[in-house]
């Protein structure tokens, strides 16, 4: 709640946490990986931390947090594949809402259209850097995976042929 209440104040707290979080789930899925030689499937990358800390810091603290995020990612794991789940502003925030989390109701629409534009250009920023690995994109205006089952089959189906297409190259 503090956050959302004064973004400028609680940033580099808040941005932080995140990254550390996000540090320990992934050194916890290298530990996995090296112990059961069996694929993770995770719902965010780290990289998405790099896309809230530019838009919500200020440019000394962005350099600060981008030399902390280089050095905890220097050794990670990189994904096989990225799923891109876009959807219109519109549409994110009747999801928000229907969520009902009390800490949402203060994000503002300008908010939200500046993080959908933010990641937009990341994701492209991320294909043009990273060729070798795929990303897939799904119209979150056009599927409910969570409410539809063939939605979610059509998802599963293509994120499956992607990764047996990647296992044979």
């Amino acid at each position: 709640n503090k956050f959302y209440e004064n973004i400028e104040e609680w940033s580099f707290q808040t941005e932080m946490f995140f990254l550390c979080n996000r540090y320990k789930q992934l050194t916890d899925i290298k530990k996995f990986r090296l112990a059961h030689a069996k694929p993770v499937v995770a719902d965010y990358h780290i990289f998405k931390n790099l896309i809230f800390a530019k838009r919500t810091l200020a440019p000394t603290e962005y350099e600060k947090y981008e030399e902390i995020y280089r050095i905890l990612t220097k050794d990670m794991p990189v994904p096989n594949v990225v799923v891109y789940l876009h959807a219109s502003v519109e549409t994110l925030m009747k999801r928000i809402a229907m969520r009902g989390r009390e800490f949402e109701k203060m994000i503002s629409r300008d908010y939200m259209e500046q993080l959908v534009a933010d990641y937009h250009s990341f994701i492209e920023h991320f294909e043009s850097m990273h060729p070798e690995i795929p990303v897939i994109r799904f119209n979150g205006d056009q599927l409910d995976f969570v409410k539809n089952p063939n939605d979610l089959n059509h998802v599963l189906k293509i994120i499956k042929d992607t990764l047996q297409q990647r296992s044979l190259q």
